[in-house]
């Protein structure tokens, strides 16, 4: 039996961006992929939101994507335009850039920290005992874990072995997608005439990515091109002579999350998490996040600095996040249907987006901006993201997410120096820098300037100083676990 510390089932966005954030913590990782290569056929994301990019490029690895896609300063509410250019973010932008281009280059990174991912395999059986778990896999060999984490998808077999209850809401629409050529060139872009339905080119001499919703709920069995002319016909009049179809997927908006993250030692993750409609393109991003707020609290458990109760901050901040993007998705999903009562709707609520503090609110939303974990009382900032400010230091000008590169903790002074933190050192920065200039938060607007912050390596704050250490190094014991002073472990 092989070891390792961690096994991911999946190599999807998620499984890849946590096991990139474990290998950075040292962690011994391996993935489990039942496909053999990442490839053009079901994929099915389209891009990036701004608060993803922020999160790639805290990594230092945002720079591989953006010349992949093409970016536009826009988010979008069940088609409703959102201008994004007055976020304070560097990234005022979505980045769109098909699924498989995105896991190919998160391969590529995670491959140059030695991951191994075991493609043309999927995990079939576990065993979770008190201190492991024993994992059989399609081929007959086996795994042996400390943990195991499902990043296997909206069906996950993880999930389904481990007994997690994954409740929701059965689906109300049906849709097609797919990747065709055309003989007509449609409308492009999102539309609701007739039905939902959209036109899109991802790259440039690439097929068309259709999008529509079938006239009927409930049809079974794999769709095919009479299927999606159907489809368009009823929705547009035309089917715009689609043929040669690269692939053709047919998906509902069944809305479900699990009823836990965490099962002792089987965590989950992304899609196996929760499902929704993907209206709006936060699916990819929030398993993304997902990975990392999961992935530095479980290379601390590993590495025996943190207690295992840190993992259980991983489900009470991420579930309330992915329910608020279920709402939200289905909001947008009943939005989006048609006939006068929905269209007066859509009147009342494009209305409302003129106005700046609405419309400010709903981008922060979409884009994944204002996600806020709950720490507590205390300054505005505490338990957001940290803004990627530019902070003089001894090294010269450097913007904060440099800082956060290696994925550690950072004690970022701004005031006078603070002492006594010295038994964090081996996972957590102290930086002494200086910052002139306002801190703007989305949809929160410009608060006071701090004396301090800690931040986790997530890039989310988890204490801000006023000029005193009060309550900093609880927040050190509750983030990076009891303090040592012998370089190592705990």
């Amino acid at each position: 039996m092989t070891e390792h510390a961690v096994v991911i089932a999946g190599a999807g966005p998620t499984g890849l961006m946590l096991a990139g954030e474990l290998a950075l913590a040292g962690v011994d990782v391996a993935i489990v992929e039942r496909r053999a290569t990442h490839d053009l056929d079901g994929s099915r994301a389209g891009g990036m939101t701004s608060r993803t990019l922020e999160v790639l490029d805290q990594r230092g690895i945002v720079d591989r994507f953006l010349p992949q896609g093409f970016t536009a300063p826009v988010a979008h509410f069940s088609a409703l335009l959102l201008d994004m250019t007055g976020l304070p973010t560097r990234h005022t932008f979505g980045l769109a850039l098909l699924q498989y281009r995105i896991e190919r280059t998160l391969s590529e990174w995670v491959g140059e920290h030695g991951v191994p991912i075991y493609r043309g395999r999927a995990v079939t059986g576990f065993n979770p005992s008190d201190d492991a778990v024993d994992i059989e896999l399609s081929d007959g060999s086996t795994l042996g874990a400390q943990y195991l984490v499902g990043c296997d998808g909206g069906r996950s077999l993880v999930r389904k072995i481990t007994g997690i209850e994954f409740p929701g809401w059965d689906p109300s629409t049906s849709c097609l997608v797919a990747d065709v050529e055309v003989i007509e060139e449609p409308e492009w872009g999102i539309h609701r005439e007739g039905a939902l339905h959209s036109f899109f080119k991802f790259e440039e001499g690439g097929p068309v990515r259709v999008l529509v919703t079938e006239p009927q709920l409930g049809r079974t069995g794999e769709p095919t091109l009479r299927d999606l002319s159907e489809a368009l016909v009823a929705a547009r009049g035309t089917d715009y002579g689609i043929h040669s179809p690269t692939w053709i997927s047919r998906f509902t908006d069944v809305t479900r999350q699990a009823a836990t993250y965490r099962k002792g030692r089987v965590l989950l993750a992304g899609d196996a998490a929760h499902v929704h409609f993907p209206i709006g393109g936060q699916g990819l991003n929030t398993g993304v996040q997902d990975a990392v707020n999961l992935g530095w609290k479980l290379a601390q458990v590993v590495n025996e600095t943190s207690p295992q109760s840190l993992l259980d901050t991983y489900h009470t901040e991420r579930h309330p996040v992915a329910a608020r993007v279920l709402h939200n998705t289905m909001a947008q999903t009943a939005l989006s249907r048609s006939g006068e009562r929905v269209d007066a709707l859509r009147d009342i609520i494009t209305e409302l987006f003129t106005f700046d503090t609405p419309r400010r609110h709903i981008t922060a939303m979409m884009s994944g901006l204002d996600i806020h974990y709950d720490m507590g009382p205390g300054h505005p900032l505490l338990g957001r993201r940290m803004p990627d400010l530019d902070v003089l230091t001894s090294d010269g000008i450097v913007r904060v997410f440099t800082l956060l590169h290696d994925a550690r903790g950072v004690l970022l002074n701004l005031g006078a120096p603070i002492t006594g933190t010295s038994g964090w050192s081996h996972r957590v920065d102290a930086i002494d820098a200086e910052y002139v200039g306002p801190w703007e938060l989305p949809v929160i607007g410009v608060v006071k300037a701090p004396e301090a912050v800690l931040i986790r390596p997530d890039g989310h704050v988890a204490w801000v100083g006023d000029g005193t250490a009060n309550g900093l190094n609880d927040a050190l014991h509750t983030w990076f676990g009891p303090p040592c002073y012998s370089g190592g472990g705990s």
